[in-house]
């Protein structure tokens, strides 16, 4: 088993309205990709935070509750599809945590940003790599980020139940290719993916030489 990273030292946060913020669903080909900000509350600690993506689901549902409940201050943002296929996922993502960071109710001094990449905006902010494992503020984005999104595949499920969502949360699994190929590409699906794309060139390559 690989051993879990230590946390990073901590530092001197007298001065510093400190949040986290991580992003959820870069790569899956259907639905939004989500960001969330969290500002803790360090009289009222969160037992158990760590990267979202290492925790149960039902671990994840329950810390998501707790977040909500202690946190000082938290917001969930997303960038749609059509921004996902306009301007990339990566600065989707970055727009989406620029959103969320904006959608607290106390405006952080000091953003900690999960992976090597920071969003645009006038808050100072600091990448950390793997801060999802070593930061609790980002382990808590984290957390609210992947619940968040999780339940919006349940909601698009309901909507494009031929896709099976609820089981792949839009991931390339072999089960969410098969659909696609199946049932062709949803109004949700990130056309500029390439699984996605390669369909949409196929469809129309074929079209071409059908006649009309």
């Amino acid at each position: 088993m690989k051993a879990r990273q230590a946390p990073l030292p901590l530092f001197d946060r007298t001065n510093e309205v400190v949040c986290g913020v991580d992003e959820a669903g870069r790569g899956p080909l259907a639905g939004p990709v989500f960001a969330a900000a969290v500002i803790l509350d360090p009289q009222r600690p969160i037992e158990g935070l760590r990267d979202s993506k290492k925790l149960t689901a039902a671990r994840r549902e329950a810390l998501a509750l707790e977040i909500r409940e202690k946190a000082f201050s938290w917001a969930i943002a997303e960038s749609s599809e059509q921004e996902i296929d306009d301007i990339n996922i990566l600065q989707a993502s970055m727009l989406a945590m620029r959103r969320a960071i904006l959608g607290l109710h106390r405006r952080p001094t000091l953003a900690l940003i999960d992976g090597n990449r920071s969003p645009v905006i006038d808050v100072r902010c600091d990448a950390i790599i793997q801060g999802d494992d070593r930061v609790i503020e980002i382990s808590a984005a984290s957390i609210l980020a992947k619940t968040a999104r999780d339940a919006a595949l349940l909601r698009l499920h309901e909507q494009y139940p031929q896709y099976a969502f609820d089981q792949h949360k839009g991931y390339p699994t072999a089960l969410h290719l098969a659909r696609l190929r199946l049932h062709g590409v949803s109004p949700v699906h990130r056309r500029t993916y390439g699984p996605v794309r390669a369909l949409i060139d196929e469809l129309a390559a074929f079209a071409r030489r059908v006649p009309g």
